[in-house]
């Protein structure tokens, strides 16, 4: 395994580094406060390629491959220290550029990722429901066959990108009766009658990430809309959730790089007791643990790029980088935290958003108890 980056993805790594660290971070912390999506920073990073980056250069993409994908995320995690915005694009990137790269046809190509690349649209992917989460089998949103066309009916919930998102990936089943194996994927735009967006779903961290609920009633869509062939939406979802699971902590890899040096800078800038408390045997441990987490989270991040850029399955892999990085994430703010004390509880240094934003990352794209149940059955438990 070589996980040693080229000049070239160096390169990229710090344009990305310098554009978010400039252009993503001004008043975040109102912003945050008011739930505040970016989207003048979703265009600028279109154009710096951030919307598009798996998708092939025909359609405007910037078709990288998996570990410059994996560095391009990571540096952006590292200099924006807006979490919901990384989320939210990793929400773009993997819930509906990625499978319509994947699986769809070239005329839905032509037709969406062009918008989607370019940062004109905003792509989300509509799967989870109140009642079913984990378990797809359970998905009750119906799909009924109209000559040539589908009629969708049902609600789905914690939709990221919802309530800004001009095309929606849904999941609905054409035969309940064969569970997960019954599902279909479509793909519906933004102003489809039948198609109903709440305004969003506030929630304790990545308050800067739009999220709501996507109600279908009587739903038309064309079956050139319809994605991959009948009762092909359990595949899809597979996909989607081994790429987002492998890719979407990228981000908070480079958070973690970030949070380590302020917590550095801190520790050696401020003194109790006529020293530097970085020279306290406790503070120092910590920083130490955070470091260690950086990097084995980062080894687990590049060989799962590693793998997919050798073309081959990873998706114990994906469940395994998301499991260990999403934990030493929260670890890791938790540490900050208690690092800076009592200024790490004050919002405006940013430590206390960071351990919101991270606690998000122990549900979405699967729980941990989830990832947990994924490994226990490759290992035949």
């Amino acid at each position: 395994m070589e996980f040693s980056l080229t000049p070239e993805q160096t390169e990229r790594q710090a344009r990305i580094h310098e554009w978010a660290e400039r252009s993503l971070n001004d008043d975040l912390e109102s912003r945050d406060q008011a739930r505040t999506f970016n989207r003048e920073g979703w265009r600028s990073s279109a154009q710096l390629g951030l919307a598009g980056l798996v998708a092939p250069s025909r359609y405007g993409g910037a078709e990288l491959d998996p570990l410059s994908t994996m560095a391009a995320l990571e540096a952006l995690g590292r200099g924006s220290r807006d979490n919901g915005f990384n989320f939210a694009l990793n929400a773009h990137l993997w819930g509906c550029v990625n499978p319509l790269v994947s699986f769809g046809s070239e005329e839905q190509k032509h037709a969406y990722l062009p918008r989607l690349t370019s940062g004109d649209w905003i792509g989300a992917l509509a799967a989870t429901e109140r009642g079913a989460g984990s378990d797809l089998s359970s998905l009750k949103t119906q799909a009924t066959k109209r000559d040539d066309a589908y009629a969708l009916a049902g609600d789905k919930m914690f939709v990221t990108n919802a309530p800004v998102a001009d095309v929606f990936l849904v999941l609905a089943t054409l035969d309940p009766s064969r569970g997960a194996f019954g599902l279909t994927a479509f793909v519906v735009e933004r102003g489809t009658p039948g198609l109903r967006i709440s305004e969003r779903i506030d929630k304790m961290g990545l308050s800067t990430a739009a999220m709501g609920e996507v109600a279908l009633d009587g739903c038309i869509v064309p079956a050139r809309n319809r994605l991959g062939p009948e009762g092909a939406g359990l595949a899809i979802f597979n996909h989607i959730m081994e790429w987002e699971r492998g890719f979407i902590m990228a981000f908070a890899v480079g958070a973690m790089e970030r949070q380590l040096e302020a917590c550095l800078a801190y520790a050696r800038g401020r003194r109790q007791f006529d020293q530097p408390i970085g020279q306290f045997q406790a503070v120092a441990d910590r920083l130490v643990e955070m470091r260690v987490r950086w990097e084995t989270s980062r080894l687990l991040l590049y060989r799962f790029a590693w793998l997919k850029c050798e073309s081959r399955a990873a998706l114990a892999e994906a469940a395994m980088t998301k499991l260990a990085i999403s934990e030493a994430w929260v670890r890791s703010c938790e540490d900050a935290m208690r690092i800076h004390g009592g200024y790490g509880y004050l919002t405006k240094t940013g430590v206390e958003r960071d351990l919101r934003d991270a606690l998000g990352s122990l549900f979405y794209s699967g729980t941990a108890e989830m990832q947990r149940q994924i490994l226990a059955r490759w290992m035949d438990l």
